[in-house]
């Protein structure tokens, strides 16, 4: 299992705001290339545009609608396309464009949990990782120049990046699999058996696990039943389960070990894994895993012990920390 060893910036939110991913796109000089499920924080769409007018080739790939239909980012598709900005529409062979990232100048590269509107810089708890390892780098503009094409899209071998839907499965199964001694996990969802089977067997051979999850904020109707089942039984297993505090939960990240960690968009879900584009990568770089597990240390010291409600009741179960929002449901 490949992973990304050193020279990775690791972006917190809400704690650092836009600045870093401003700064990005700011620093581009040459080429911009930007792949999103959900670009709508003006800030940020007028810094792309401002790329452009100062002559950065910038390209834009925007997912149309979420699976429930909505179309979040239409109106700034037609604020890029009418500013000049080249912006068209994902590859319509994926069920969702779920992926978060931007690739500047060739040479570096942001993948994140994180969308770019307002309120994951505000109001979720979220990661992202800034690298520029060129095999890596490549890799993406390769998925990107394929998805923009119409056409197929082959990860390369050995590679520290998860695709969906190509091995993110295989490479997240294997990442569990590594994890000797302890195994943190902040995630919303949990509605996919291979994965939880891995977690399972994680715990089973005397692996720590922890557990911080967002409890139902978020889960959608047909999504709540399997993430409770999956969360009770592996509660039963000795897996403690946190559910965060203080802010929603929108992250993905597993850390194995204290050592390696893994950031992406892809939720533990069936369709993140077979249906939907997404982005994930696995890094071991000292200064990065220090902040991630950092932070998952007082995310966890801040939170509280869950216990999944019968997952047969969870239509009438109500968690009163946060209002439902359904722009924040999990793809």
């Amino acid at each position: 299992m490949h992973e990304l060893t050193h020279n990775v910036q690791v972006i917190v939110q809400p704690d650092d705001g836009t600045g870093p991913v401003l700064a990005l796109i700011e620093q581009a000089r040459h080429s911009l290339w930007i792949k999103q499920f959900t670009f709508s924080h003006p800030t940020l769409l007028d810094a792309v545009i401002e790329a452009h007018r100062r002559g950065v080739a910038v390209q834009v790939m925007l997912n149309p609608a979420r699976s429930s239909g909505d179309r979040a980012n239409d109106a700034a598709f037609e604020m890029l396309k009418a500013s000049g900005v080249d912006v068209e529409w994902t590859n319509p062979r994926f069920a969702v464009t779920h992926e978060k990232s931007i690739v500047i100048d060739g040479q570096r590269a942001l993948i994140a949990t994180f969308n770019l509107a307002e309120k994951y810089f505000t109001q979720t708890r979220d990661y992202g990782l800034v690298i520029s390892d060129q095999a890596e780098v490549r890799e993406i503009e390769a998925c990107f120049a394929a998805d923009r094409a119409r056409g197929t899209f082959h990860p390369g071998e050995p590679s520290a990046l998860l695709w969906s839907t190509r091995n993110s499965r295989r490479l997240m199964s294997a990442f569990i699999a590594s994890a000797k001694h302890r195994l943190d996990i902040q995630h919303p969802k949990f509605v996919d058996a291979a994965i939880l089977d891995r977690i399972s067997e994680a715990a089973h051979r005397g692996v720590r696990v922890h557990l911080l999850c967002g409890g139902k904020h978020g889960i959608s109707e047909w999504d709540i039943i399997d993430t409770f089942s999956s969360l009770r039984m592996l509660n039963r297993l000795d897996v403690k389960v946190h559910k965060q505090s203080k802010l929603r939960l929108h992250a993905k990240l597993l850390i194995a070990d204290g050592s390696r960690a893994l950031v992406g968009s892809m939720n533990i879900d069936r369709s993140a894994f077979d249906l939907r584009r997404e982005l994930g990568c696995i890094v071991s770089d000292p200064a990065a895993i220090k902040r991630l597990a950092g932070q998952f240390a007082s995310d966890w010291e801040n939170s509280g012990r869950y216990e999944a409600p019968d997952p047969l009741l969870a239509p009438d179960h109500t968690e009163d920390e946060f209002p439902h929002d359904p722009d924040l449901v999990h793809e």
